[in-house]
């Protein structure tokens, strides 16, 4: 082997191992089980040269090369700084800016889409109300002919235990139709199709959220019981004078109102 190379390796070799050891007389012993053990391979025919002592374990012993890489690493994942996150919206003030975009609707687009969903309702209702509607028609007209070939003065009442069945189920069916189509889909949505065509949404008038299914169920029956017995124009042209939310019978009894 070369000898000059050799001494050198040997001589650095050794100050390492001193300098080491020197600094673990002062440092503590997590200091040095930061220092890497350094080692000289043997030469053949030559003298061995002395290994570094490697840093101290836990238990007082010895740490390996990769318990201390492992420490490293150790101290580098403590040290990570935590990534950025967005900050979180203020609901309160969501809330507010919702409440501020939130105008009553024009009154003719709210009469728009009232016939466009009216037309649907009856549309749908008529496939049940215009069959039965015959049948009824056609029992008052066969007791009227038998009044007047009994040839005396008898009374014949419209309503009677059949065509009260007849209107008893178109009235049902209404209903029905009208929780499917009306209720569900304010509750849901907030909207009717007649209202998402036009643009236009029912909200809580504390809330300026969509109503809940009991109050969207509540609108609909109040809107639709009075225009059943003749009434209900009051109710809809109530919005005409109500400020300044624009309500009608039926908004008031939901706590709402259209907004659009």
């Amino acid at each position: 082997p070369d000898a000059p190379g050799f001494n050198a390796g040997l001589a650095a070799a050794e100050r390492a191992a001193q300098a080491q050891s020197a600094g673990a007389q002062g440092a503590a012993p997590a200091a040095l089980s930061q220092q890497p053990s350094v080692s000289v391979p043997p030469q053949p025919g030559g003298p061995q040269p002395a290994a570094t002592p490697m840093a101290a374990g836990p238990g007082g012993g010895q740490a390996s090369w990769a318990q201390q890489v492992h420490r490293l690493a150790g101290a580098d994942e403590e040290q990570r700084v935590a990534p950025w996150k967005p900050p979180v919206a203020d609901i309160f003030q969501q809330a507010a800016m919702n409440a501020a975009a939130a105008r009553p609707a024009g009154l003719g687009k709210r009469l728009a889409a009232r016939l466009l969903d009216t037309v649907v309702v009856a549309g749908i209702t008529a496939v049940a109300a215009v069959p039965l509607g015959a049948k009824a028609v056609d029992h008052i007209n066969g007791k009227i002919d038998e009044a007047k070939l009994s040839g005396r003065t008898v009374t014949v009442w419209l309503l009677d235990g059949t065509t009260s069945v007849y209107f008893g189920i178109i009235l049902a069916v209404l209903l029905v139709v009208g929780v499917l189509y009306e209720a569900m889909p304010t509750a849901k949505w907030g909207r009717t199709l007649g209202k998402k065509l036009l643009g236009l949404e029912v909200r809580d008038i504390e809330a300026h959220e969509p109503p809940s299914f009991g109050g969207a169920l509540r609108r609909w029956f109040v809107y639709c019981v009075p225009a059943l017995l003749g009434i209900g124009v009051v109710g809809v042209a109530w919005c005409l004078f109500d400020r300044p939310w624009r309500q009608c019978w039926h908004d008031k009894a939901a706590r709402t109102f259209v907004a659009g």
